[in-house]
């Protein structure tokens, strides 16, 4: 049974790929957003809201990018726990499922933030957006506490665990 359960981490793999042929899908649509919004705004020079719409594809492409970002870290970080190292940046190399957690909670909270920030540049003046930044908010609060929670869970865990220090 233990090497069937050893061999079934393997299984893994399918949502390392998933989740890393999306990532690359995103970025490969990304880079077709900014070229075709640039031929637009190209197309349309000296219009008065030309720069406001390039502006605004310009954020969309980086929540897309975010977005991207949050698959390959789930992919890679997935890897790394189930399978074998992979050769990375400090910054994106996972320890730990926790570790995961907190990479993944921090692109999380940035992408919330960039589509309340699309919602704000599209803004015609009359839709009434404090709803949906106290909703981004409360939800940034939520995944902060969490976060907080479960990383004191861990620490505490960790010192309950160490063997007790011998006096001198």
């Amino acid at each position: 049974m233990a090497r069937v359960l050893s061999l079934a981490r393997y299984s893994i793999v399918l949502g390392v790929l998933s989740s890393l042929i999306l990532s690359v899908a995103i970025v490969i649509a990304s880079a077709v957003h900014a070229a075709t919004s640039i031929v637009v705004a190209l197309s349309q020079l000296g219009e008065p809201k030309t720069a406001k719409q390039l502006a605004v594809s310009g954020i969309e492409v980086v929540d897309f990018l975010l977005i991207s970002t949050v698959l390959y870290i789930t992919a890679t970080g997935l890897y790394e726990l189930f399978i074998g190292d992979v050769n990375l940046p400090a910054w994106v190399s996972v320890t730990s499922l926790n570790d995961l957690k907190d990479k993944l909670l921090s692109v999380i909270v940035v992408v919330l933030a960039v589509t309340f920030l699309i919602h704000v540049a599209n803004w015609d003046g009359t839709a009434n957006l404090l709803p949906f930044g106290a909703s981004i908010a409360a939800v940034v609060l939520a995944l902060t506490a969490f976060s907080l929670i479960s990383r004191n869970a861990t620490r505490a865990a960790t010192k309950s665990a160490a063997p007790p220090e011998e006096a001198a």
